[in-house]
């Protein structure tokens, strides 16, 4: 039994640090991912900003195609107005425009931009960034896109972490055990 001690004894702390940083690298590359959803909205939220504070209309800042988001990968703008009405929209939920939470509008009204995952329903998730934009009639744009790739990605890292994680216990499990008993101190026949 002290065998079965001695080799706990030296394994669970190779395994705790083991899961801490199989936990940390997922977290990173989950991070990066998420994040990295977030670039082209950046752009496109901040360009459309700049256009309507020189005066361009809500409509000539969007792109022509209409996208329904809950289905397609493109990406999408909502102009929205100082109060969150709609103005303009290149996205549709269902055919009809959706709306954001007013926590969102009183966030980037205090801060100048959000960045936010968006349910707008069950089983749509969007990367969504909000700008305030001021001039003569201020209001907000938000671009957004389907997080759906990134999801999958994120999966396919949960997965593969998962198997090193456990891939790596075990080995140092092998490893530590294997040490413990060839280097066994042998008791003297008698």
């Amino acid at each position: 039994m002290s065998k079965v001690k001695n080799i706990l004894r030296h394994w669970l702390p190779l395994a705790a640090v083991t899961t801490l940083l199989c936990g940390l690298v997922y977290l990173s590359v989950q991070q990066s991912l998420r994040q990295g959803a977030n670039d082209p909205q950046v752009q496109m939220a901040e360009d459309a900003s700049a256009a309507l504070v020189a005066g361009g209309t809500p409509e000539s800042v969007l792109a022509v195609a209409q996208v329904e988001i809950s289905n397609s990968l493109a990406p999408f703008m909502v102009i929205y107005n100082d109060t969150g009405g709609p103005l303009a929209s290149s996205g549709l939920l269902h055919g009809t425009v959706p709306l954001l939470p007013s926590g969102v509008f009183d966030y980037t009204r205090q801060n100048g931009e959000d960045r936010v995952s968006w349910q707008p329903e069950s089983g749509v998730r969007i990367a969504a960034v909000v700008v305030a934009y001021g001039g003569a009639q201020p209001g907000f744009v938000l671009a957004g896109r389907s997080l759906r790739e990134v999801e999958k990605r994120e999966s396919q890292v949960e997965q593969i972490t998962g198997i090193v994680w456990l891939v790596t216990l075990a080995g140092s499990l092998v490893v530590v055990a294997g040490c413990e008993l060839l280097f066994a101190e042998k008791k003297p026949v008698v």
